[in-house]
């Protein structure tokens, strides 16, 4: 009979499966001799006969159990060890054998290693001492990777095992074993073990349907090592989909998960789940990073980290560089200061130790409670959100998520878009606040004024979006366009007695602080052809405070191309007197606080007459904000202010409203 065929690789393609003649006769014709011979007038079975049913029967028996084994173990439920031990159960049954084991091939040490050992007689799975040991280098090991099946009758006076080492033949005398039909199991072509069918008392011969049937053991014992390789890779990619590779922590998808499950409703004062982020940052402006080595220290930090938390948190590595902490149960606030502490500082330790690497760690803290609706991945950023924060604020802090301010975060970013938007389409544009003088009553100048026109037609004053501007940077833009666009109006602005009147611009921090302003002013008088004379920027008192030495460099710039430079809001900031006589100012801009309380606040009135007095005798202009009456403008002509902007004269209006209604009295 023979052997099933094999691919290329060296894998079994297909099992022995026998298939019979339809008729006695048949085969009697196709084996060239008589079946059967008349006696009598009766029909017996000659002996040649006889041998081939009980050979077809056989081999029907083996299938049939094949067959059955089949069923029994290829299933998901079904383990190696559970497929192994049917395995031999069935192996042992069929053959009759009492003895079924399977061993491991070790081509490194050139061994065997016996891994699951079947006894029919007393119907045990490894019985104790079954996981013995035997060397291969030997006639043995030779065939078993070269041939089908070992069929050896005599274990005595067969030359396989007969000629072996010592260590076999112990083996062999040991079990009483007299007979054997081993099966190689192949995978990918490769020796990774064998069946051994064990015959024990006596000698026997092994028939050709035994030598396939062995065979095919050797064949599933093959599957079920193939199988349960691919599930452990299956498993391995699993666990990788929900675990970091370097450190065996679960991951972000992972915690996300931890974090899911145990988001519930609050009661009392229940502050909820609670995140603890510690963002780990190599330091800041190392240009030779060693970056295996930087990652070293995590891992460490990680083995670490998990030694403190493995009884009461669940521990994830949610970044390449931060890790994630969720405790078992819900803690209030001070419990979760005092666990991120203790996290700090073993990073910390690390860090100093002498194999250590020289990071530092933040930490963010969220809870639950902070939620405007469960949601695991919004409390893992906010508790992200909470680290960054602490790392603008100083190395090896930690800081707890504000609710509040995150949403205002949130709305400034939306008003951020919102706003480049807006400047993109257009729907930025410029008002002008006239300015007075009190003598004559005549237009002497006029501030600009950013204004955002929505959809609607609403108009959005620059206070409720400058900030927004500012720290987005999308400020430098703006104020670039302001100042040309303002420049281009003032240019149709009507002159009195020869002189026009002066454009007053707003210059924002950021825009101070660029050392491009004084180039931006001189490209915008150029292009507008607006006389520089005509140009003031208006200031605030804290730009000037930042940095006093670089701000007299930035004004001497500007005062350089010919515009006069105005302090707006003076009196609210806290700006030093002193200034006043270094830095080269024009004007003094008195804010609408003083003027609101005039004629009456004894305190403004006493402040407003000191301001003109110091202004006066340091050769600087005036003017008065936010005059709203009569009478605050009586108050501020008689302290001897002659220019002021207010309600009392014009809310802010676009330039054709400006020139129409003030250019008559230019």
């Amino acid at each position: 009979m023979p052997y099933p065929p094999r691919d290329g690789g060296g894998h079994v393609a297909v099992a022995a499966v026998y298939r019979f003649p339809r008729s006695i006769k048949n085969a009697a014709a196709k084996d060239g001799r008589d079946l059967f011979v008349r006696t009598g007038g009766a029909m017996t079975v000659s002996a040649g006969s006889q041998r081939q049913l009980e050979r077809g029967a056989r081999a029907r028996r083996h299938n049939h159990a094949l067959v059955a084994l089949g069923r029994r173990v290829w299933h998901e439920d079904c383990t190696f060890e559970t497929a192994v031990a049917e395995i031999c159960e069935v192996a042992a049954e069929t053959l009759g054998v009492d003895r079924v084991n399977v061993w491991r091939v070790d081509t490194a040490i050139h061994r065997l290693h016996c891994v699951h050992a079947y006894v029919r007689s007393s119907g045990a799975h490894n019985p104790p001492g079954f996981d013995e040991s035997l060397p291969l280098d030997s006639e043995y090991g030779i065939q078993l990777d070269e041939v089908r099946v070992i069929d050896i009758v005599d274990v005595a006076n067969d030359a396989t095992v007969s000629a072996s080492q010592e260590a076999l033949g112990a083996y062999l005398r040991r079990h009483d074993i007299h007979s054997l039909l081993d099966a190689p199991i192949r995978a990918e072509g490769m020796l990774m073990g064998v069946v051994c069918h064990e015959h024990v008392g006596s000698a026997r011969m092994w028939s050709p349907e035994d030598h396939a049937f062995a065979g095919s053991i050797g064949d599933y014992v093959a599957v079920a090592y193939e199988i349960t390789r691919r599930r452990e890779i299956e498993s391995r990619l699993r666990f990788l989909e929900r675990h970091d590779p370097q450190t065996n922590l679960p991951n972000r998808d992972h915690l996300l998960e931890v974090a899911h499950t145990a988001l519930r409703p609050l009661h009392d004062n229940d502050a909820g789940l609670v995140v603890i982020h510690l963002q780990i940052d190599p330091p800041a402006g190392n240009e030779t990073l060693d970056v295996e080595g930087f990652h070293r220290f995590l891992v460490d930090c990680a083995e670490h980290l998990r030694e403190l938390t493995v009884d009461n948190a669940a521990l994830a590595r949610v970044r390449e560089d931060a890790f994630a902490i969720i405790p078992h149960r819900h803690l209030r606030e001070v419990e979760a200061l005092e666990l991120a502490e203790r996290c700090i500082d073993l990073v910390q330790t690390d860090a100093a130790a002498p194999t250590g690497y020289p990071a530092t760690v933040t930490a963010g803290i969220a809870f639950s409670r902070d939620l405007a609706a469960p949601s695991a991945d919004a409390l893992l950023r906010n508790a992200e959100n909470a680290s960054l924060r602490a790392r603008a604020h100083g190395l090896g802090r930690c800081k707890v998520f504000n609710a509040v301010r995150h949403r205002d975060l949130l709305a400034r970013m939306r008003t951020e878009q919102a706003l480049r938007d807006a400047f993109a389409d257009g729907q930025l544009m410029l008002y002008y606040m006239p300015e007075v003088d009190l003598r004559d009553g005549h237009w002497r100048s006029a501030e600009a004024l950013l204004r955002w026109r929505k959809d609607d037609g609403s108009l959005v004053a620059a206070g409720e979006f400058i900030e927004a501007a500012e720290s987005s940077g999308l400020i430098v833009r703006l104020g670039r366009w302001v100042l040309l666009e303002a420049c281009n109006a003032a240019m149709r602005w009507p002159a009195r007695n020869g002189i026009a009147p002066m454009l007053r611009v707003n210059v924002s921090a950021r825009q101070f602080e660029e050392a491009g302003l004084a180039a931006d002013v001189d490209a915008a008088l150029a292009e507008s052809a607006l006389p520089p004379e005509r140009l003031c920027l208006e200031l605030t008192e804290t730009m000037l405070l930042r940095d006093a030495d670089a701000a007299a460099r930035t004004l001497a710039r500007v005062r350089a191309l010919g515009v006069r430079v105005a302090l707006d809001d003076f009196g609210t900031g806290f700006c030093s007197l002193g200034y006043l006589k270094h830095l080269p100012i024009d004007t003094i801009k008195i804010d609408r606080g003083f003027t609101a309380g005039l004629p009456q606040d004894r305190a403004d009135l006493a402040i407003v007459k000191a301001l003109v007095g110091l202004a006066n005798d340091l050769g600087i202009d005036v003017v008065g904000e936010g005059v709203e009456t009569e009478a605050q403008a009586a108050c501020l002509r008689g302290c001897g202010i002659h220019a002021v902007q207010g309600y009392l004269y014009s809310p802010a209006i676009d330039n054709e409203a400006l020139i129409v209604g003030f250019g008559a009295n230019a």
